[in-house]
């Protein structure tokens, strides 16, 4: 396998998809080695083949706004890959959404499933449909016209949404009531991120942002380091942050920074419970504002306008918001304000610079399909839940998603490490991830 030339080729067919192509970059560049280790694997051409969705939906989605006014956006469900089990990743409701960040988010989503260790194959899906300042009405009547496209498409062993940015519990619950009434049969395996009381697991709404302080917490063992008193700066405030704020302070670590795309909140005390509670008022609210919290705050929090969680101080950078939202420059301000470890809880949520940076000047670093792979675990902990029509306890669920954490970092660690004893997260996530596909797509033929 030549990276050079797969990527030329891959550029010339989808030109301008930039998310999509710096995603596949990062992959073939950490498993280019291993892959010329498998001629078997270069013979099915598994690699031309990985790379490419196994299929894409495009729909238009119509509704009608609180002024009555008809209203158009764009809905899409690219199923990438199902080599080892059924299609499985989030919806994302966001208006920058397009197929180049879809597809890069369910390529990614293939290789963090593969580590999971549950069978669950990768796809993504969303709209361009944007969230902030609409009704709750308005997002009922969006979810539904929304799932009036998807249905078809879905099933609890053909193809499994979650939630993602822009999609929670509340958007999860319309649409499964459209799909309920659509498929006429209550299926509640077809969705996960559901309520409590109609086939949601406990602790999915904490899971991916739990998950990623236990990753974490492997890392700095592993490193000999502790996260008990250590300094954590955090960006945004939705679900995701808001599981990370939670676990990183009950095990003892001191949050002190959330961002938005308004701005930076420091909190140099750190953050308290009741700040963490306000955190989902703060995302239901759909302002999409983090200066809520110094407001609702003063004496505690400090709002600082234009600027990003980065400029804090910190010994731990948790990136929970969006791809690519730290750049080299924000690596750079990191190491000067003392931070020592960085690791991925958005999806590709670090530059190429950014992690390079990190990488040559001994900054810890971990990707986010490792690092965030708790939530879609708990996912799969929540299908088969509804499979078996039981529900398990909170300490069940944690404990398997501990145990998840755990096999996700020895993954790493066995293929990431170096001749000199250091671990490339980067490079075992991607190894551990597409060795698992790609066998599993071998041994299923040329399909």
């Amino acid at each position: 396998m030549k990276t050079a030339e797969i990527m030329a080729n891959l550029a010339a067919k989808h030109p301008g998809e930039n998310e999509y192509l710096q995603a596949v970059q990062e992959v073939l560049e950490s498993i280019e080695e291993v892959y010329n280790q498998h001629p078997e694997f270069e013979k099915a051409k598994i690699v031309e083949r990985m790379v490419e969705p196994d299929r894409i939906f495009t729909f238009r989605v119509t509704w009608v706004d609180d002024k009555g006014e008809v209203q158009t956006n764009l809905g899409y469900r690219i199923q990438f890959n199902s080599a080892i089990g059924p299609y499985k990743g989030g919806l994302r409701f966001h208006k920058a959404v397009v197929p180049s960040m879809l597809k890069f988010l369910g390529f990614e989503q293939t290789f963090k499933n593969a580590l999971t260790t549950l069978p669950m194959g990768g796809a993504k899906g969303g709209s361009d449909f944007d969230p902030v300042g609409k009704s709750n009405d308005e997002i009922m009547r969006f979810c539904q016209a929304f799932m009036t496209e998807l249905w078809q498409c879905i099933g609890p062993d053909q193809d499994i949404p979650a939630g993602d940015v822009g999609v929670g519990g509340r958007e999860i619950g319309f649409l499964y009531g459209m799909y309920k009434k659509l498929a006429r049969e209550y299926n509640t395996g077809v969705l996960t991120g559901k309520g409590a009381t109609w086939g949601g697991s406990i602790l999915r709404p904490e899971a991916t942002g739990f998950g990623a302080l236990y990753f974490t917490q492997h890392l700095l063992h592993k490193a000999g380091k502790d996260i008990v008193g250590k300094r954590v700066a955090l960006s945004g405030f939705g679900n995701v942050a808001w599981g990370a704020a939670t676990k990183a302070k009950q095990l003892g670590a001191k949050v002190v920074a959330i961002s938005g795309p308004d701005g930076v909140c420091e909190i140099p005390d750190g953050i308290t419970d009741e700040m963490i509670a306000y955190m989902l008022d703060m995302r239901a609210s759909n302002r999409n504002k983090v200066e809520d919290m110094a407001t609702k705050f003063p004496e505690k929090a400090k709002f600082t306008a234009g600027k990003k969680a980065w400029s804090v101080p910190c010994d731990i950078a948790l990136p929970c918001a969006f791809q690519n939202e730290l750049s080299e420059d924000d690596a750079k301000e990191l190491q000067k304000n003392g931070c020592w470890c960085c690791c991925e809880v958005s999806n590709m949520g670090c530059q190429p610079g950014a992690i390079h940076y990190f990488q040559n000047n001994g900054i810890l670093f971990a990707p986010g399909k490792a690092v965030n792979a708790g939530g879609v675990a708990t996912s799969g902990l929540e299908m088969t839940q509804n499979a078996s029509h039981i529900s398990w306890s909170a300490k069940e669920v944690d404990d398997k998603l501990h145990f998840i954490m755990e096999s996700i970092h020895e993954q790493c660690v066995k293929y990431g490490t170096q001749p000199d004893g250091h671990v490339d997260y980067v490079k075992g996530a991607n190894i551990a991830g597409f060795m698992k596909v790609a066998t599993a797509m071998l041994e299923q033929g040329i399909i």
